[in-house]
């Protein structure tokens, strides 16, 4: 950043909210309400957290309408409080920005096509027929396979992996350690023995998407696996071969999706779900945490499975109830059938 201070009027235009204060107001960082000192900007987008309003050493706070009233200080007032908190949240970003051009430890194949505004870190390997596209970020000790394309403006931190045949759209960003194009889990059996099968297809991967750290994205048998465009993943999750998961899908850490699942647009995955391989989901499937999915999910919806922590000696009981579920609902059939009679 090469500015420290925004003028509470320049933010208000950018956001597209409304002030209601001084325009002149200067603005040299970010906080929370209960944290914010003179000179900080916060928000308000849980409502649970109004009590802190009246109190706040903001110098100006981001509220919808609603609470514009209760706030001291300069207001921007906007719909979405938390989207506006977002974009802001980029003029403060501390991340260091990496200078354009090839570290000269990087060992870059002489076929690779590396536009000039580019900047690749050091120790990064960059095989045959590689294309990285504008203000694309490569960081530190990454490797890009054979035949790769990063789209414009792409970010991948250090110690990211493509292997060969990945394709990335604009402005996707790679945390530090993913891996995408890994060999899915393919083998055939035969007696007993598992022979293994060559995993054939890429991985393609929208515009907007976020790979969070060490997640893992496996490259198609045959056909490519797909993540749409706008998609966000979290650390720790195994997406498996021919995989698609739908535009603007958000999923959580560990979550597992096994292979040749069709995810539609929307969903939202809750925590360590897991979804068996070979399904359908619906558009707008919210799945809650720890959820396990083992049939298709055709309508739009909340679903949850599992059960909630409780005292170990009540959680034995009901583990001896769940086994008698069967007989029980027998039992009630016969009574059912006797009362009829």
């Amino acid at each position: 950043m090469t500015q420290t201070s925004y003028r509470l009027q320049d933010i208000a235009d950018a956001l597209g909210a409304e002030l209601r204060g001084d325009p002149e107001a200067l603005i040299s960082g970010l906080a929370t309400l209960q944290a914010a000192t003179p000179g900080q900007i916060s928000f308000l987008a849980n409502p649970s957290y109004a009590r802190y309003l009246a109190a706040t050493g903001a110098s100006a706070v981001i509220v919808s309408d609603k609470f514009a009233e209760s706030v001291p200080t300069n207001v921007l007032v906007l719909a979405n409080p938390y989207l506006g908190y977002a974009h802001l949240s980029h003029w403060f970003d501390p991340s260091p920005r990496a200078p354009a051009g090839v570290h000269p430890t990087a060992v870059v194949d002489p076929d690779a096509r590396i536009h000039e505004s580019a900047a690749v870190g050091p120790h990064v390997v960059i095989e045959a027929d590689v294309e990285i596209g504008e203000q694309v970020v490569v960081g530190a000790g990454s490797f890009i396979g054979a035949r790769c394309r990063l789209g414009d403006q792409s970010v991948l931190r250090p110690r990211v992996t493509l292997a060969h045949d990945v394709i990335l759209g604009k402005r996707c960003h790679i945390l530090s350690g993913a891996v995408i194009g890994s060999d899915g889990f393919g083998f055939a059996n035969d007696r007993g023995a598992w022979h293994r099968i060559a995993q054939i297809g890429g991985v393609v991967l929208g515009d907007d998407v976020e790979v969070g750290a060490n997640t893992t994205i496996d490259r198609g048998a045959l056909d490519s696996t797909l993540i749409g465009n706008g998609v966000k993943l979290d650390n720790l999750i195994q997406v498996a071969h021919n995989v698609q998961i739908g535009d603007h899908s958000a999923m959580a850490a560990k979550v597992g999706i096994a292979g040749s699942t069709r995810i539609g647009k929307h969903c939202v995955f809750g925590g360590a779900s897991g979804v068996a391989g070979h399904l359908e989901i619906a558009d707008q499937v919210h799945l809650t945490g720890m959820t396990l999915v083992t049939g298709d999910i055709r309508k739009s919806g909340v679903y949850s499975s599992g059960t909630s922590a409780e005292p170990n000696r009540q959680w034995r009981k009901n583990a001896v109830r769940f086994r008698q579920l069967d007989s029980m609902a027998r039992q009630i059939k016969e009574l059912e059938k006797k009362l009829e009679g």
